[in-house]
């Protein structure tokens, strides 16, 4: 059997006189298991929040469907926030070629790919004024369907396109919401333009690998169904593992939840390699929104090598020991070789370089990185993944939502809910004159009232 990935945490069990050891891991074994039983009972109930581990075993057939559909336009823009955009942004950097709206038609063979995310009027306004309206589908991805910034967009959007062609405008568009409730979902019906359907059980910050992130993906030439395929393989093999130290997810959530108590607050996700990047943008909303409540939680920490070696290495280095840090490096990248030899004097310096296979130079500084911080004293755990493709992209996709859930449990907190996003949700629709919001508008007025108190104006 073939690895998916592999994880090592010796590095994880330094931390000056704050070191995390490995009986202290075993102290947390039956709490662990615990919480693995739970997470496994509840995803078969189908509970509210915990759906997300049935994902993998899901019927890909309409996902397809549409995704062919979609494949037919010249662009395709998605439009949502957070969980609703994050993941798709995650999978075309990780899966589709450097520069991928830059390239041929010929050669991309799939529809250009943009988000709508942030409610910036500037990015808005350059982005429709760049494309035909009629040759463009919308995908409009929330699941209470009044999430407001997606609301803005999808509003302004559809009176475009609808200046644009009339009432056709329904058949460039795409609802991903509740299958049952919720604006768009009555918006869908009564206009009769395409939908699909978000499970109940599923969140926003865990949705990626249902319709949310794979009827975009579909539809740009990702294979979504080695993508499940992964993520179903990790599944089963992490279920099969019922020993501490045999089960990645198990301790790797032990040591978060160490290393927390520890007094390390932030969690740093280091991918080595461009295509990671949004990987590292995933993962922060994943890990941010799931373990920041009642008191508990580390900041993620967005970096990736090697350019962080630049910027951030000195701090992680010799700054605070309030950081875990993760690097994850890849074992098979495209190789292309540096020159033999360069006949010119002035470089033979660099002739350490000759005949060095690039891909190469980037996991021996990722391996580099790990030596750095380990001699500094500073905790880090590698994990390797084969390549970049779908299937591992899904194994590490549900590896980590499987640990995020864990370390949830063993925090004692619901790793499925969000109260303090809800709170800022309801102030926004106080302001913006939502009905029903009223009376939020006074508190709006005195929390930000003190937070200008103290103004300096030049």
């Amino acid at each position: 059997m073939d690895e998916l990935l592999s994880v090592s945490v010796g590095g994880a069990f330094v931390g000056g006189d704050r070191p995390v050891l490995r009986e202290n891991i075993d102290d947390l074994s039956k709490m662990v298991e615990e919480a693995d039983v739970l997470l496994r009972e509840k995803g078969r109930d189908d509970v509210e929040g915990f759906g997300w581990i049935n994902l993998p075993y899901q019927d890909l057939s309409e996902t397809i469907e549409i995704g062919r559909w979609l494949s037919g336009f010249e662009a395709i823009v998605q439009i949502g926030i957070g969980g609703s955009a994050l993941g798709n942004r995650m999978l075309a950097k990780a899966l589709l070629p450097p520069f991928y709206n830059e390239l041929d038609a010929s050669v991309r063979k799939a529809p250009k790919f943009y988000l709508l995310e942030n409610p910036d009027p500037k990015t808005a306004l350059s982005l429709l004024d760049r494309l035909d309206l009629s040759k463009i589908a919308f995908v409009v991805v929330s699941k209470s369907g009044s999430t407001t910034e997606t609301a803005a967009h999808f509003l302004w959007v559809w009176q475009k396109v609808r200046e644009k062609i009339g009432e056709r405008a329904r058949d460039n568009f795409l609802i991903i919401t509740d299958p049952r409730k919720g604006i768009l979902r009555k918006f869908a019906k009564s206009t009769g333009c395409r939908s699909l359907n978000i499970p109940e059980s599923v969140g926003g910050r865990y949705s990626v690998l249902s319709s949310v992130g794979l009827a975009t993906a579909s539809a740009l030439g990702i294979n979504i169904e080695k993508l499940v395929q992964g993520a179903k393989e990790m599944d089963q093999r992490l279920a099969l593992r019922s020993h501490l130290w045999e089960n990645p997810a198990w301790l790797l959530a032990c040591i978060n939840l160490l290393h927390t108590k520890a007094g390390r607050n932030m969690a740093v996700m280091m991918p080595y390699g461009d295509d990671l990047a949004d990987f590292a943008e995933w993962f922060a909303q994943l890990w941010g929104e799931s373990l920041g409540k009642e008191g508990c939680g580390t900041t993620p920490v967005r970096a990736l090598g090697a350019i962080d070696q630049h910027s951030q290495l000195q701090l992680y280095a010799e700054g605070p020991d309030d950081k875990l840090i993760t690097i994850i490096d890849v074992k098979n990248r495209p190789l292309f070789l540096l020159p033999d030899v360069v006949d010119i004097e002035a470089l033979k310096d660099l002739e350490f370089l000759y005949g060095k296979a690039l891909g190469d130079l980037l996991s021996i500084e990722a391996r580099s990185t790990a030596s750095a911080l380990i001699k500094a004293g500073k905790p880090v755990i590698y994990l390797n993944i084969p390549e970049v493709s779908e299937r591992y992209i899904g194994a590490l996709v549900f590896f980590y939502e499987y640990v995020t859930a864990l370390v949830g449990f063993l925090m004692k907190i619901n790793p499925f809910d969000q109260p303090g996003v809800e709170q800022g949700k309801r102030y926004i629709y106080s302001l913006m004159g939502r009905r029903g919001y009223e009376e939020y508008v006074k508190e709006v007025e005195e929390y930000f009232g003190a937070c200008q108190k103290t103004e300096i104006i030049i």
